[in-house]
């Protein structure tokens, strides 16, 4: 049984009137269990419907949505679909509303009808797990936590279901760098301790190409591309074409083809480069000198 699959998935905006917007337009698509999948598109492409569609936020118009066996037209399985899925929006921090840590991450569990007893362990495991100690944090108040420590609660407060797929829509927007790579360290230990299947939007290419197994990319409510990072990042023109930009390190590889200097478009990250680099310094013999600071160029997005 597959974790996701749509088929067919269409989906209209504002119907039969002057503002009628198609969203979604025929989206075929099957994500497997345990996959860590990026979902990437330009504003507009329709992400943010997608991924609404796989806990029944969005209703389906046309065509069928199933999530871990469960189709999600169905309204008697809705609620359970909830729990599967765990969808953490941009600025989860803003839907924190207890007086206290503790209680907020537990609103979800209480609401799956659990034991006492269940419900303060899932809250003490989430806590633990997004770095939030529970003898620390458990009596705070989420508004006197920094914005990482307030984003950190929000997301165990969806963990606390221990959802099986986990959905981020941009989860790391508005953070500064070192907040960037807290969250994303947080969302692999969560793929690997808690959901098996991740679903992540982002606009940060760099993050994409590091963390996602596979990429799936959006265009005008269609899919254009679905692969590795390195097929799909790979597929300059294609890429070009949905007005999707590259990861820093490709930039990097095709700014040195420029100067005469060949590296593989398959590569996507800062430890891909560096291994080229190597590779290429040790097949020339220094031949190209302003190869070797290449790995040191500031990116958009971080040091590569």
């Amino acid at each position: 049984m597959r974790a996701i699959e749509l088929k067919g998935l269409t989906y209209t905006y504002s119907a039969k009137t002057p503002f009628e917007k198609r969203a979604l337009d025929g989206v075929d698509l099957a994500i497997e269990k345990g996959e860590f999948v990026g979902l990437i598109g330009a504003t507009g492409s329709g992400k943010s419907t997608l991924i609404q569609h796989l806990n029944g936020l969005v209703r389906v118009q046309q065509g069928r949505v199933t999530v871990a066996g469960m189709d999600a037209s169905d309204k008697k399985s809705l609620k359970k679909l909830r729990f599967t899925v765990g969808m953490v929006f941009q600025y989860p921090e803003y839907q924190l509303f207890e007086d206290t840590v503790a209680k907020d991450v537990a609103f979800g569990p209480k609401n799956m009808k659990l034991e006492k007893d269940e419900i303060d362990r899932r809250v003490r495991r989430a806590m633990d797990v997004v770095g939030l100690p529970y003898a620390e944090f458990a009596e705070r108040s989420p508004f006197e936590l920094s914005g990482g420590e307030k984003r950190r609660a929000a997301i165990a407060g969806v963990i606390a279901m221990e959802p099986e797929i986990l959905v981020l829509d941009e989860p790391v927007a508005g953070l500064d760098p070192v907040g960037r790579r807290e969250i994303l360290a947080l969302v692999r230990r969560l793929h690997e301790e808690v959901s098996p299947t991740v679903v992540m939007v982002s606009h940060y290419m760099d993050d994409i190409a590091a963390m996602a197994d596979r990429i799936v990319a959006l265009k005008e409510g269609r899919v254009v591309a679905d692969g590795s990072p390195a097929e799909v990042f790979g597929a300059r023109e294609k890429l070009a074409e949905a007005g999707l930009s590259l990861p820093t390190a490709a930039r990097i590889v095709d700014k040195l083809a420029e100067r005469g200097i060949v590296l593989p478009k398959t590569v996507v990250t800062p430890e891909e480069l560096a291994d080229a680099l190597c590779a290429y310094r040790a097949e020339h013999k220094g031949a190209h000198p302003q190869a070797a600071d290449a790995a040191d160029t500031d990116g958009e997005d971080g040091n590569v």
